[in-house]
Parts: structure tokens; C-alpha cells; sequence
């Protein structure tokens, strides 16, 4: 017998195990969802341990064909963060790139609803700032901002859809504050807002009465310079008291905190604004989603594939043994299609006996993917919830550490459309100042009062585009209460807050109702990333490092990687601090494999 039929039938004999492989895994998890009753319970109970045990023992076998020299990369999240990491890792050549998706679409915390002739975004709105954000420069190149109107632009602090008109701080006896005591509690609360910027970026101590909080020492700043201003009256010190309290909730729904007490002040001066305009992008921002989807084959991106763990280290932890084969259909990586390299032979696109795949990823419909990389591009709220299940080993203490000392909470919008404005044409917001909290402390508030956190609601413009909408802004614990209500609930109270801060008890309710739920989502369990009193951009850094840590020749590198807003150190809780976060990551691996793309097939 010559040496080609040899190979021939090791080829044959690989193949056939392969695929015997793929098929008791198969038939195994058709057998558990057909089960019922208490044997499906027990069924689901021991299925953890026995993947764990087929993982750690190689029962499923060599995954088969794999391109020649091609590290295997898989993108977990199909937000911003990953489409970038993606998008960045197939143009400079990587081939064998896979993301999971746990939702039925990509986009992440970009969700754009299209009502009528109409889009509303639930999730990411402006594109803040234009001199060299990506976002921008990538909305601008294909035309998404040429219908986007002057009062769609915005410069500075940006809380309203439209800077035309005017804001109307309503309270909740049915008064309007005067414009003038508007304007000058404005420039008394900005003043003492660019104070704490001071902190960070001028180096100053930070004494123990502000707790290290924004909203403690913005607060009693405020406070004690209304208090010793001698031209106002006491009654008009007393609205203005009152409106500390309504600006700071605006603050803690811009910072997406329960509350901006929690907000680090000592870093709160590290977040960087982009110069220039903020910008709404009236298609949709999803439109930029598409737009970086557009250079990522279909097969590429796999919907409705949550992951359950991944297994990193294996190499180091299991010196012998099979790699995993993965069950299901549909595997892109062995595509012979235009670009492909069909002319390899099945040895050629292997790994050698005693190599091992240093990542697996255990997806939730038992799949298991094999990796040389994997770049995680979860919330930090997944990452808080499952931490210690969605690693193993678990990671390292100060990984760890930081996940906990960085903040994430619930920002959600409540979109109302009515028949017929109520408001005059030039209001651009109604803003609810509760007068009984001038000498309040708390941003909290208990469940069955939760509406008291709403801070307002901006009118969308223009309405030739969206129709006659407000948008109401809720955060924190009382935004997950809220998401609990159903629609009938929640515009039955917004109703009643207008009737009551406007004094117009003939306000109608509104003709339909749309509503963010960024809390309860178990795929995002919460908007975006803060810096939490007792935290710092260090623990952004902690959280944005790959694993392992340890450099070794034993060790593969750059196993686990990480991105998302959340690891962006100047720009977290942004869209483009989400997209440079992916093109870091996919840069990494870029270096580490330059030679190999240099040498060409």
C-alpha cells in the first residue's frame, strides 16, 4: 500500500469519527428536549456536569478541516463593540471569524423603531460630538445626516431633542417657574457642574463632606449658595431648592445611575466630550449598525446564539487530548466558495495530534465551539450578573474586583404620542419640579411612587417628522419598576403627571405609548457604564485587559478579550467608545499575527 492511500484512509477514518461525533451530539440534545416532567428536570440539572466532563475528557472529538495558519476568532455580541471587531478582523484577512449573537438581531443597545413614517430609538440617540468621531465620520460618508435640521444639532451639554424653543419647569402645584429664576439657577448649577470636572483633571483633593459624589457635593454647592443669596426671596429660594433635585435626576439619567450620589467625582472629570456638534440621525441610528454590518458576510453573524460559558486556558490546564467538535450545521470556517482555499487537503487545514485549542465557547443550546481567541463584547451588567458562571477557570481577583466597582444602571425612555399638542410651539420640554424636595437628600424613591424619578419630557422635533410625541426619561431602581407596569399603567400615570405639573386637567390620554426595558433585558441588564464612587479608569483598564495575564511559552495569549463601552476608559458609555473598543481589541490580534498575513498563502 502506498503512502497516498494511507493518508486517504486516515483522512477517511478522521472524517467518519468526526462526523459519528457531531451525530451523538445531535441525537443527545433531541433526546433531552423531547423529554418531559421530572426526567427532563433531572435531565437539565446533570447537563452541566456532563459537558463539563466531555470537555475536560475530549468524548467529542476533532473538529475537522480548518484553514491553513488561520487563528480562529470568535466575537461574542453583535453591538457596535463586535460588528467593529469584526469588520476590522476581515479586512486585514482573517478568514475564520464567528460571532454569536444571544438576540434575534444585531445592533446591541442600538434599537431603532420604526412607527408610521417615524423611527424612535429606544436605545443610542445622538452622536455625540463630530471632530474625529468614527460615528460621525461613517454617518456623514453615506449620507445618514443630510436630513438632519439645524435643531437637530446641538452644541454643548445636550439633554433635548431640539435646542429651539424654550424649556417650561412646570411643578407639581400646576405653576411655571419664571424664565428669569430658570436662567439663574441654570448658570448657578453649570458653574458648580464644571467644578467637579476639576477634580480629576486638575488633580484635586477631595474632602470627606462630598463623600466623593457628584451629587453630594453638587448638591450641597448649589444649596448653600442659594441660601446665602441676599436678592432672593425665600420663596424663590425655595423653587430653586426645589430644582436641585430635577436637574440631579437629569444628571443621574445622562450618567445612566440610580442615582448621581453613586457617581465617582474624584473620575468623574475623565469622561471625554468630543468637540463639536451632537447629532440625531433622523433613518435611524441602527442605520450605522447596518452600515458596519455591511462588510460581514451573513454566515458570518449567528442570531439567537446565547453563550453559556467559556472555557479559556485549556491548553495550559489539559497538556493532551481531542479537540471539541461542535454539533450543528452550517459551519462557514470550511466554505470553498470565491476567496476560499479549496486546493488544501484535510491534513494541511488540521492541527497537529498534541495541539490544543486554547478557548472553548459552551453556547446554551449545547454547541461548543473551539477558539484561539475570543473577544467578549458583553454589558457590564451581563458581566455583573454572570461573572462567575460564565468563565472558567473564573477569572482573576482584580478582573473581578473592578467588574464590581464600576456601575451600570437603567436608563429608559417613555415615548407618548397624542392627537394634538397640549404644548405651545415653543416649548421644547416639560421639566417636573416636585416643590415638597427642596430640602431632600435622596434620589430615592419607594416602588409604588416611581414616577417621581421621571425628570421630564422633551418634545421631538420636528413633528412634520415624528407627529406630536414626548419622550419622558426615567432611570434607576424606579426605571426597573417601571418596566414592570404594563403600557395601560405607565400612560395612565404620565397622563396624570402632565394634567398635574401643567394644571390642565383636560390633557387626553395618549393615543399610544412606546417604551424602553434596558433592566429587565436579560442580554444588556442595564443602558451603560459609570464610574461608581470607590471606582477609577484604572478599573476600566483592569476590566479592558485580555487574559491570561501571565506571559509564558506554555500559554496561549490573548485568549479572552474584551470591549464595549464599559472598557473604553475616556469615552465609556458612548457609541463610538463602543466602536473604538471593537477596532482596539481586533487590533491586537492584527499585531500579534502580522507576520503570518505578511507571508501571504
Amino acid at each position: 500500500m502506498n503512502e497516498l492511500d494511507v493518508d486517504s484512509r486516515k483522512q477517511a477514518a478522521a472524517a467518519g469519527s468526526a462526523l459519528r461525533s457531531r451525530r451523538r451530539l445531535q441525537e443527545e440534545a433531541r433526546r433531552l428536549r423531547r423529554r418531559g416532567g421530572g426526567e427532563a428536570e433531572a435531565a437539565r440539572e446533570d447537563a452541566p456536569r456532563l459537558r463539563r466532563e466531555r470537555l475536560l475528557e475530549g468524548e467529542y472529538g476533532r473538529r475537522g478541516l480548518r484553514r491553513r495558519g488561520q487563528p480562529r476568532v470568535v466575537v461574542i455580541g453583535a453591538g457596535l463593540a463586535g460588528l467593529a471587531a469584526t469588520r476590522a478582523l476581515l479586512e486585514q484577512g482573517f478568514t475564520d471569524v464567528t460571532v454569536l449573537e444571544a438576540s434575534s438581531h444585531i445592533g446591541g443597545r442600538v434599537q431603532s423603531v420604526r412607527l408610521g413614517h417615524a423611527t424612535f430609538e429606544l436605545g443610542a440617540t445622538w452622536i455625540h460630538g463630530s471632530h474625529g468621531n468614527p460615528i460621525y465620520h461613517l454617518a456623514e460618508a453615506n449620507g445618514l445626516l443630510e436630513e438632519t435640521t439645524d435643531g437637530e444639532r446641538s452644541v454643548g451639554r445636550i439633554s433635548l431633542y431640539s435646542k429651539n424653543g424654550v424649556a417650561c419647569y412646570l411643578t407639581n402645584r400646576g405653576r411655571r417657574i419664571p424664565k428669569d429664576v430658570v436662567e439663574e439657577f441654570s448658570d448657578l448649577y453649570n458653574e458648580v457642574y464644571n467644578l467637579t470636572q476639576e477634580f480629576f483633571r486638575h488633580g484635586k483633593p477631595v474632602n470627606a463632606e462630598s463623600q466623593n459624589s457628584v451629587g453630594v457635593f453638587t448638591r450641597e454647592k448649589v444649596r448653600n449658595r442659594i441660601r446665602d443669596d441676599p436678592d432672593d426671596t425665600e420663596a424663590t429660594k425655595r423653587l430653586k431648592l426645589a430644582m436641585i433635585q430635577q436637574y440631579l435626576k437629569v444628571e443621574s439619567c445622562e450618567s445612566s445611575s440610580h442615582s448621581i450620589d453613586e457617581v465617582s467625582l474624584s473620575a468623574f472629570g475623565e469622561w471625554t466630550e468630543i468637540p463639536g456638534a451632537h447629532h440625531i440621525i433622523p433613518s435611524g441610528f441602527m442605520r450605522v449598525v447596518e452600515l458596519l454590518a455591511e462588510g460581514i458576510p451573513p454566515h458570518v453573524i449567528q442570531l439567537g446564539k446565547p453563550v453559556r460559558c467559556i472555557h479559556w486556558d485549556q491548553a495550559s490546564a489539559r497538556p493532551r487530548g481531542p479537540e471539541i467538535e461542535p454539533c450543528g450545521e452550517g459551519d462557514h470556517n470550511h466554505d470553498t466558495g470565491e476567496g476560499g482555499q479549496s486546493g488544501e487537503s484535510p491534513q494541511q487545514g488540521r492541527r497537529d495530534e498534541d495541539e490544543q485549542w486554547p478557548v472553548v465557547v459552551e453556547c446554551e443550546d449545547c454547541e461548543v465551539i473551539p477558539a484561539d481567541h475570543v473577544i467578549v463584547t458583553v454589558s457590564l451588567g451581563v458581566l455583573k450578573r454572570q461573572y462567575t458562571s460564565f468563565f472558567r477557570p473564573c477569572l482573576p481577583a482584580e478582573k473581578v474586583a473592578a467588574i464590581h466597582r464600576l456601575g451600570i444602571g437603567t436608563t429608559d425612555k417613555i415615548f407618548l404620542e397624542f392627537e394634538e399638542p397640549f404644548w405651545g410651539p415653543e416649548c421644547n420640554s416639560l421639566q417636573f419640579v416636585w416643590e415638597d424636595e427642596a430640602d431632600s437628600c435622596t434620589l430615592t424613591y419607594p416602588p409604588e411612587l416611581w414616577y417621581r424619578k421621571i425628570c421630564g419630557f422633551d418634545v421631538l422635533y420636528p413633528p412634520e417628522r415624528y407627529g406630536h410625541v414626548l419622550s419622558g426619561w426615567i432611570c434607576g431602581e424606579e426605571a426597573l419598576v417601571m418596566e414592570r407596569c404594563d403600557d395601560e399603567a405607565v400612560a395612565e400615570i404620565c397622563t396624570e403627571m402632565l394634567r398635574q405639573f401643567t394644571g390642565n386637567p383636560n390633557i387626553p390620554k395618549p393615543r399610544r405609548i412606546l417604551r424602553s426595558a434596558w433592566g429587565s433585558n436579560p442580554y444588556f441588564r442595564g443602558s451603560y457604564s459609570y464610574t461608581q464612587v470607590g471606582s477609577s479608569g484604572a478599573d476600566v483598564e483592569k476590566l479592558a485587559k485580555p487574559l491570561p495575564y501571565t506571559e509564558s511559552s506554555k500559554t496561549a495569549p490573548m485568549q479572552v478579550l474584551f470591549s464595549g463601552e464599559a472598557t473604553h476608559r475616556k469615552y465609556y458609555s458612548t457609541t463610538h467608545g463602543a466602536l473604538l473598543s471593537g477596532q482596539r481589541e481586533a487590533a491586537r490580534l492584527i499585531e500579534m499575527y502580522r507576520d503570518l498575513f505578511q507571508q501571504g498563502p
